[in-house]
């Protein structure tokens, strides 16, 4: 059995990481659809930060954070003060470069993701 280097052992990890995130991003939209949210951005990037998914529903935009762990505990905690500021940030920037959406409500939502579980979708939890 031949080893991979550690460049390429990285490499390798990355990818499964991000096609692993890509994964969720996909079943917490599907999730948010069939609830009634209407999907404006995936993967939204800023100069500010990223934001995971960026729904409307109603007058309620949503800047949510979808989280994959092992356990609930684990989701909550994966999100951090740091990354809260800069979700808020960016959400305030892309707010103001859409004119259409200045008079709806905000609001900072997350999607946990556990095994052998419903996506569990959070109303202001950033």
């Amino acid at each position: 059995m031949t080893t991979l280097p550690r460049r390429a052992q990285e490499t390798a990890q990355r990818r499964k990481r991000d096609r692993r995130g890509r994964t969720s991003e996909w079943i917490a939209a599907a999730y948010l659809m069939a609830k009634g949210y209407r999907i404006l951005a995936r993967r939204m990037k800023t100069p500010l930060g990223e934001i995971d998914l960026i729904a409307v529903r109603g007058r309620r935009v949503a800047f949510i954070e979808v989280k994959r762990r092992a356990s609930l505990a684990g989701c909550e905690a994966a999100i951090t003060e740091a990354q809260r500021h800069r979700i808020r940030n960016a959400a305030m920037l892309w707010m103001a470069r859409r004119k259409h959406y200045q008079d709806y409500e905000m609001g900072f939502d997350a999607v946990f993701l556990v095994p052998f579980g419903w996506p569990r979708h959070y109303l202001n939890r950033l």
